[in-house]
């Protein structure tokens, strides 16, 4: 869901001076979208990139050239792009949530509109292209409009949000089996949440993390909440405009076991906030207030890098009044990466990805030359790591490992503990979870090196 916020001009006449750009990144344009006939077209937020087996990228568009319902695109790090599919109404419109890889190495999604009831379609599509409806939103209590990808749960089932629908019409949380049943598991009601837009995240404890753009105690401004694989949901924290109001991102659980969001608006002087929550609920902290020259109104969220640190993106403000890039701290040090010029934006609002060969990927709904958004590469001399597509798993259990230059691994352990494991692809490998491994990374030597994983493998 797009918005205009209409204090716009207000709140960027109030920017006096321009911060300091940090130094040693590189913001390179990859792609321009619609230039060619069947090309995406205006990608939109939440937009979740995806890395898939191969080593390509992997996202949504809300529209295309040719496609007025929106498309499924391949891209590569360097800037290739392939159209997957593109959407016919039939099997949904408005493909606007992005992807998630499964550990099925298949991609799911959703799309906003469109389907049986036109109230949006999930949706699965293989790499090659070849997309499944998996269930048709009717709008009444099993919710409507998703507006973005469902995640795979470690009990193998797709959780997700609804915009709309459910028995308030608030929207709604879901589970999805891989037989294709859904079940409704909660229904926001304003006091409880309204009109979620980000997809959920699992947390380390097993239960899973979301963010609702309204309701909570103050209906305005939105809330963070946790809910069971049950359907028990807990407020965590409902905002008050002060410190932050109407997320629209995704949250992120950081090294430390906190959680980690962005707000569209609130703080001071109304730009949004970047904000730490502890999973119980009973620690908040506005780590930045966002203006004008940081950037302003995000709709993206964070994500952590190899190096600790949080990456995003703001869709508007900043230099040009075309948005930014920045790193913050888990303290709050925050630090302007990078300045959108019209050749790369505006309107960044999709979450940053962090590719196993250490660079960030996103794209935006506007700007470049053709004025229907880029795909761009963030380069902050961060070093290759290996990607888990699955961080917890019982003994025994195999696990899938992204990364690059896996032909010739040696050995793959997980805390120290040495794997059995098989080599797919450069790009891929599989690996079992050995008797005896504890909770700690995974590392991969290959002929160039140690791949460590960006997160800590928790043995069940």
């Amino acid at each position: 869901m797009r918005r205009i916020p209409m204090v716009l001009t207000v709140v960027v006449l109030m920017a006096s001076g321009f911060a300091e750009i940090a130094d040693a990144q590189t913001v390179s344009l990859l792609y321009a979208f619609g230039g060619i006939d069947g090309d995406p077209r205006g990608p939109s937020g939440p937009g979740a990139v995806a890395q898939g087996r191969d080593g390509n990228l992997y996202a949504t568009s809300t529209t295309g050239v040719t496609a007025s319902c929106g498309t499924v695109f391949k891209i590569t790090p360097t800037g290739t792009l392939t159209v997957l599919y593109a959407f016919d109404t039939t099997h949904g419109c408005s493909a606007a949530g992005g992807l998630t890889l499964a550990t099925d190495g298949d991609f799911y999604g959703a799309t906003y509109a469109g389907g049986t009831y036109n109230q949006g379609t999930l949706f699965e599509i293989t790499p090659s292209g070849v997309l499944s409806v998996l269930y048709n939103f009717a709008g009444a209590n099993d919710g409507g409009d998703p507006n973005s990808p469902p995640i795979q749960g470690t009990d193998g089932n797709l959780y997700g949000t609804t915009y709309s629908g459910g028995t308030n019409g608030f929207g709604t949380v879901f589970q999805l089996t891989r037989s294709g049943k859904l079940n409704t598991l909660f229904s926001f009601d304003s006091s409880h949440g309204a009109y979620p837009t980000a997809s959920l995240i699992q947390g380390t404890d097993g239960d899973f993390y979301g963010t609702t753009t309204q309701g909570g105690a103050h209906p305005e401004y939105g809330e963070v909440f946790k809910i069971t694989t049950s359907g028990k949901l807990t407020v965590l924290h409902s905002f008050d405009s002060t410190e932050g109001a109407n997320p629209e991102g995704p949250l992120v659980q950081g090294s430390d076991g906190k959680l980690y969001g962005t707000t569209f608006y609130g703080g001071s002087p109304y730009g949004g906030v970047a904000f730490t929550l502890s999973t119980n609920g009973h620690n908040f902290a506005v780590l930045h207030d966002f203006n004008p020259t940081d950037g302003i109104y995000q709709q993206a969220g964070l994500v952590q890098g190899t190096d600790g640190d949080f990456y995003g993106a703001t869709p508007l403000a900043g230099q040009m009044n075309y948005g930014t890039l920045y790193r913050i701290s888990p303290r709050g040090t925050f630090s302007l990466l990078y300045n959108f010029d019209g050749n790369i934006g505006p309107d960044a609002d999709a979450t940053l990805l962090q590719h196993t060969n250490g660079s960030f990927y996103s794209d935006t709904f506007q700007g470049g030359s053709f004025g229907w958004g880029t795909f761009y590469q963030l380069d902050v001399g961060l070093k290759p790591f290996a990607g888990l597509v699955s961080t917890s798993g019982k003994i025994g259990t195999a696990i899938g490992i992204l990364g690059q230059g896996f032909k010739g691994t040696t050995r793959v352990s997980f805390n120290g503990k040495s794997a059995k494991f098989k080599v797919s692809s450069d790009t891929y490998l599989t690996a079992i979870v050995p008797k005896g491994a504890t909770t700690g990374y995974v590392t991969v030597t290959t002929p160039s090196g140690n791949l460590k994983s960006n997160k800590k493998f928790r043995v069940l």
